[in-house]
């Protein structure tokens, strides 16, 4: 009973697919593009700096700053964890110091000498 009730949705599955054309399917498109000239003629895209360590140090004052170091010789400084952004400091030759506004920030990623305007210069460690 299984094998020929098997044998006959084979058969009907096979039938039904026998009447579909055998020829391809033709699609037209529409090659007009409106924007192809505007595309063409737009400057290249740059891709936004990517951050290449973010850290927090604790300071010899038991203070907490963060700072994310970016590959285009910036690096952003926070006062709280996801807060907003207190300067934008940069580096002319991709070494340290960081300055800008008031706050430097000179070191390497894991110890730092860190100053920001009306709390002088102190060391920090991540």
């Amino acid at each position: 009973m299984h094998k020929s009730l098997a044998l006959a949705a084979a058969c009907a599955a096979t039938a039904a697919l026998a009447a579909c054309s055998s020829e391809p399917e033709t699609v037209t498109i529409n090659r007009y593009d409106a924007q192809a000239e505007a595309l063409a003629n737009a400057a290249p895209v740059e891709l936004p700096p990517s951050i290449v360590a973010g850290r927090t140090y604790r300071c010899r004052d038991n203070s907490l700053v963060y700072i994310d170091f970016y590959n285009n010789n910036t690096a952003t400084i926070r006062n709280q964890r996801g807060g907003d952004i207190a300067a934008t400091v940069t580096s002319p030759d991709g070494a340290a110091p960081y300055a800008a506004d008031g706050y430097s920030v000179s070191g390497n990623t894991a110890n730092i000498t860190y100053a920001a305007p009306g709390r002088g210069s102190q060391t920090c460690r991540s």
